[in-house]
């Protein structure tokens, strides 16, 4: 490991994904990636995990479906070695894009591909629906994550939402202080 790279940011991996947009027979094998990338042991594999801040599933197939069949949503895929091994979300708005529910495979975090999702889904944001600007929430107690997306560029807007107490399809909170922190990237034009 050279000096400038974290644990965090492994040498690239030898996978060269494809990318695609998930369709309905996706579901099953998507709810897997995304629980096991945020919640329960396996998801302590990799560094993204939520299982100390959250208990319980992170997504259903039911809502997973619904996200995949939403018009104004494009849940992309990253296959690679005959399998899905990244997925996340593109919610269109006016001029900007809604960016949730990464998910890299827990046993290949730190290898490069997730910046590799994440450019991936800014230039698609930006190509298919003309968008100017990401956005997104993180936990505000995940300060490695928010690192992260800073290293690639995205600002911390100041703005807050709280957690979703009470809605257990967000997991059910292993502490009382969670909120969401707001994060934005200007996308280049296409």
């Amino acid at each position: 490991m050279t000096s400038t790279q974290t644990s965090h940011e492994a040498p690239q991996s030898g996978l060269r994904p494809t990318y695609r947009h998930a369709v309905t027979d996706d579901v099953p094998a998507l709810v897997e990636l995304v629980n096991s990338c945020y919640r329960g042991d396996v998801s302590k594999q990799g560094w993204t995990t939520e299982a100390d801040l959250l208990d319980g599933q992170r997504m259903d197939a039911q809502s997973m479906t619904e996200l995949v069949e939403r018009a104004d949503t494009i849940v992309l895929v990253a296959e690679a070695e005959g399998r899905i091994v990244a997925c996340c979300e593109l919610r269109r708005g006016t001029d900007d894009a809604y960016f949730g529910m990464f998910s890299v495979r827990p046993t290949i975090q730190g290898s490069g591909l997730g910046r590799r999702v994440l450019a991936e889904a800014e230039n698609t944001a930006a190509r298919a629906w003309g968008c100017h600007l990401m956005r997104m929430k993180v936990l505000k107690q995940r300060p490695e994550l928010i690192a992260w997306y800073e290293r690639r560029g995205y600002t911390d807007t100041g703005r807050t939402e709280p957690f979703p107490y009470g809605d257990e399809t967000f997991g059910r909170p292993k502490r009382d202080d969670l909120a969401f922190v707001e994060l934005t990237k200007e996308l280049p034009t296409p």
